[in-house]
């Protein structure tokens, strides 16, 4: 059991079903480093496509448990992930070495700045490794308590419900959907990063007027 890699989807929901959800999500929603390379929409959409039977399958998980445990882990995560970048945040980041992370925290301060608070929060629980910088980058900017819990309880329940209700709909709806499943996340992923393409495009520009 303990040998299952967190990176793998799809042994995760073999292997602890929906608490592997709750677990996985709560990690990527705000656990920098730990967080940063894990699966979310990757997760979240097959975890759907498992609660729906089909004609000779009947379903593996329960939609309820596999949306109430995305919801947790999305929203404890974020949560979290405010704490420790209200209580440390910047210290780690000056700290690390890690190009990925502090680009991607510098992403995160622009989508902060360009949208708000709150238009930030939900627009960057849809873009993969953003959202695990995201929250402790709020809290080390000290993005106001109330501010920040509102709007992430938001985006992480748009965010977590949205995805695995999809892939319910599509297990419930279309036949053999699990061969059309890697295509189909790998679509939802390039979809969720054109959000990033505006900050990238200014960033380019910046380096270029130095």
């Amino acid at each position: 059991m303990w040998a299952v890699n967190p990176m793998d989807g799809d042994a995760v929901l073999a292997t602890f079903g929906a608490l592997g959800v709750l677990a996985v999500i709560f990690a990527e929603s705000g656990l920098l480093v730990v967080g940063f390379f894990l699966p979310g929409d990757t997760l979240l959409i097959p975890a759907g496509v498992l609660c729906a039977a089909s004609a000779d399958q009947p379903a593996r998980l329960v939609l309820w448990q596999v949306l109430l445990c995305a919801a947790v882990g999305a929203v404890a995560g974020g949560q979290v992930g405010y704490l420790l970048g209200r209580h440390g945040g910047r210290a780690f980041l000056a700290r690390t070495s890690k190009r990925r992370v502090l680009e991607t925290a510098e992403r995160a301060e622009r989508l902060l700045a360009r949208y708000g608070y709150g238009k930030a929060l939900v627009i960057g629980r849809f873009i993969p490794m953003v959202r695990t910088v995201l929250h402790p980058a709020a809290g080390a900017l000290g993005v106001p308590v109330r501010t920040f819990t509102v709007w992430q309880i938001v985006g992480g329940l748009l965010w977590s419900q949205s995805l695995v209700l999809a892939g319910y709909l599509l297990g419930a709806s279309v036949p053999d959907i699990d061969d059309y499943l890697l295509p189909l996340v790998a679509l939802v992923v390039v979809v969720s990063l054109l959000p990033l393409v505006p900050m990238l495009n200014e960033a380019r520009r910046a380096r270029r007027d130095r």
